[in-house]
Formats: structure tokens, C-alpha cells, sequence
């Protein structure tokens, strides 16, 4: 398989402030962005290194995806350190909040935890869970 088969969908109460601040802040590219006809996001596709995440507006009524809000965690595979690095001054520059300060993990990524201004978590680091494994870490 050659392309992604698991994509993260989460509501936000405003979605358009959101793909703003993920654009601004992180680099996303509005891969797809569908007005709702009311002011908000019907639903909207964000890439970031040929990766996906979907959301959109919160619906206001019975709807199981509103429980998404503020309580999405997203792990996003950096190309190398200074790219950690620059994306963790873009979020201290953004004023977000640094859950995890920069760190080298036990697992050997180079990585920090942040959250949006919705409240989702986005952890950047440079472990690749797809990446090969050498002989010694199987």
C-alpha cells in the first residue's frame, strides 16, 4: 500500500480558526476545505508531509463526532531534528501551549507534545513507526 489507509477526523468548535492556525503555525496545506453554507466547515482535508487529517465545524446538536472537540491526539512524523526544532519555535512562537518541552524519548525520537487552540494534542518527533526496524530493535 502506497498511500495512507488510516485518516484522523476530529470536530472543532471554529474550524476555520483552526485550519488557519494548523496553516499558519505548522505548515498544513488545505488539501480540501468544504464552507458549510452556515459560516462553518462542513469538512475539510489538511495535509502535512503527504499525510491527512480531517474536521470540521461542530454540529450543535446530537452529533457523535462533537465529542471530539478539544480532545484529539495527533503523532506527526518529522523529516529530522531541525525540523522538530522549528516547528517547536513556530509553536512557541504561536503562543500555543508546550505540554512536552523538546526531549530525546527513550525510543530515540527528537520530539515535543503541543496543543491547538481547540485544546487537541499534536506531538512532533522524528521516530517513524513504518520505518524499517534494524536487527537489534526487533
Amino acid at each position: 500500500m502506497t498511500h495512507q489507509t488510516i485518516v484522523p477526523a476530529f470536530r472543532a468548535n471554529d474550524a476555520q480558526a483552526l485550519i488557519d492556525w494548523l496553516r499558519d503555525t505548522f505548515g498544513f496545506a488545505e488539501h480540501l476545505v468544504v464552507p458549510d453554507g452556515e459560516g462553518g466547515i462542513a469538512h475539510a482535508q489538511l495535509e502535512w508531509r503527504g499525510s491527512l487529517v480531517m474536521l470540521g465545524s461542530a454540529r450543535g446538536h446530537a452529533d457523535f463526532m462533537d465529542v471530539t472537540i478539544g480532545r484529539a491526539s495527533l503523532s506527526l512524523t518529522a523529516e529530522s531534528a531541525e525540523q522538530v526544532d522549528d516547528l517547536y519555535r513556530r509553536a512557541q512562537d504561536a503562543g500555543a501551549p508546550i505540554v512536552t518541552p523538546l526531549e530525546e524519548t527513550e525510543y530515540g525520537s527528537h520530539a515535543f507534545t503541543t496543543q491547538d487552540p481547540e485544546g487537541n494534542f499534536w506531538h512532533f518527533g522524528t521516530y517513524d513507526p513504518l520505518a524499517p526496524m534494524t536487527e537489534q530493535e526487533s
